[in-house]
């Protein structure tokens, strides 16, 4: 390891700082780069899926800072950019790199998002974040008012949104191709939870900083499952309640990426669930939640559906339809449309014989990363920053929110108030272990 820990002392100070809004640092307000200069950017986590953010990040900037919690699962991102300096720590990082790093790049486990992300945003730094953005609905609440507050140019990785099909999908939808949109079913084809409980706590890996990698959340020693496998690290946590999100933050914001962007979605009023017998510990390996949302000058209210479901919904075999990947039906007045991220079709099909798309007027990205870099330098705002995505997400983990809670409740997004079960009150906020918890202030 390259760095030392921060201390306690030194924790608290920064932390208290950034919860009370304040830091005493240069770097407070954003600032744009001239659009043919390049960024110099920070990328916290570069294992995983954090190596496909950088190297795409990398094709048109300057990466000046790595940091990740675990040298071995860096892979040669050291050797690749030796230019860039080294770290363990995140906050050891942006402390001593302030002034020299324009945008971040967080693709840390869903319980470490939110307190990189926020240090960075309130020094003034652009922000690309991995999905789901946070691990509670306060905490992504939180994420996009810091934004706005701070007119950051952010993006959260729901890199599906580039794709030329959804394009054509959401101007379908948007052209009344189907009429009046009153219900959707959204699904992952998964029995993904529910994962093996640890069987034996050993010392973790010494290229690992076991203590980081928990960071705000429950602590628990390095453990292995009765395979051999890491009980939650390097990629089990997904399905664990206290670090992850499950299959639905998992896959959520990508696949209700297109309904919302087709419709105008942003808060539900009303969101219920249903699945297995509750686990205080582990995701589920199946659920479904659903969700009202309000009328608009746009389109009549409507019913959202998600399932987590290995067969798919049964409405697929109830309307008679079916296409290869599959994970979106909308229905509307007039008709149906199935889609998934690379194809879509019109239903019923005699009724759409001959039938003439609409004209195309989404444009093609120029990459789901250069969107966000081009923000950055101050050109157009990307199509997933937080203003869009944030609401989405905090759609998804309302789901999580039902299902953990045994049951549904009306939602007031404004005070982020769930009315009609008091068990729902604790999943939307999140507890910090202690030397964390002044994010709370």
């Amino acid at each position: 390891m390259t760095d030392q820990h921060f201390n306690r002392r030194e924790a608290l100070q920064i932390s208290a700082a950034l919860g009370a809004g304040l830091w005493l640092g240069t770097s407070t307000q954003s600032t744009r780069a001239a659009a043919n200069e390049k960024l110099n950017v920070a990328v916290i986590g570069i294992g995983g899926r954090g190596v496909a953010n950088l190297n795409a990040v990398a094709k048109t900037d300057n990466i000046v800072a790595l940091c990740d919690i675990d040298d071995k699962r860096a892979g040669n991102a050291y050797e690749r950019f030796p230019k860039a300096k080294k770290y363990t720590d995140f906050r050891r990082m942006l402390d001593s790199m302030e002034n020299q790093i324009d945008a971040v790049v967080v693709s840390t486990p869903d319980h470490t998002h939110f307190h990189p992300s926020m240090m960075a945003m309130t020094m003034g730094k652009h922000l690309y974040c991995e999905k789901p953005m946070a691990h509670s609905v306060w905490e992504v609440r939180e994420m996009t008012k810091l934004a706005a507050k701070k007119n950051l140019a952010t993006q959260l990785g729901m890199q599906r949104h580039a794709l030329a099909n959804m394009h054509r999908v959401v101007e379908l939808i948007k052209s009344g191709a189907i009429g009046d949109v009153t219900e959707v079913h959204s699904w992952i084809a998964s029995n993904r939870g529910m994962p093996a409980q640890p069987v034996k706590t050993v010392p973790p890996p010494k290229t690992l900083d076991w203590d980081l990698w928990i960071g705000p959340a429950k602590f628990r020693p390095y453990a292995l499952n009765a395979k051999g496998d890491g009980a939650l690290a390097p990629y089990n946590w997904r399905f664990w309640w206290d670090y992850g999100t499950g299959e639905t933050g998992n896959f959520g914001c990508h696949i209700l990426d297109i309904p919302y962007w087709a419709l105008d979605l942003k808060y539900p009023t009303r969101v219920d669930a249903s699945g297995p017998e509750i686990d205080a510990e582990r995701t589920p390996t199946d659920m479904h939640t659903h969700f009202a949302f309000p009328a608009n000058d746009k389109r009549p209210g409507l019913k959202l559906h998600w399932y987590q479901s290995k067969k798919g919904p049964a409405v697929l075999k109830e309307k008679g339809v079916k296409l290869k990947g599959a994970n979106t039906l909308f229905i509307g007045s007039k008709g149906m449309l199935l889609t998934g991220f690379g194809s879509h079709k019109l239903f019923p099909e005699k009724t759409y014989e001959g039938f003439k798309a609409p004209e195309q007027t989404i444009p093609d990205s120029p990459g789901f990363h250069k969107e966000w870099t081009d923000a950055c330098k101050g050109g157009t705002t990307a199509t997933c920053n937080f203003d869009y995505s944030g609401p989405l997400t905090e759609t998804v983990l309302l789901g999580n929110t039902a299902y953990r809670a045994g049951g549904g409740f009306d939602w007031d997004a404004a005070s982020l108030t769930a009315t009609g079960n008091d068990k729902a009150k604790p999943f939307l906020y999140s507890k910090f272990r202690k030397g964390w918890e002044d994010f709370l202030s």
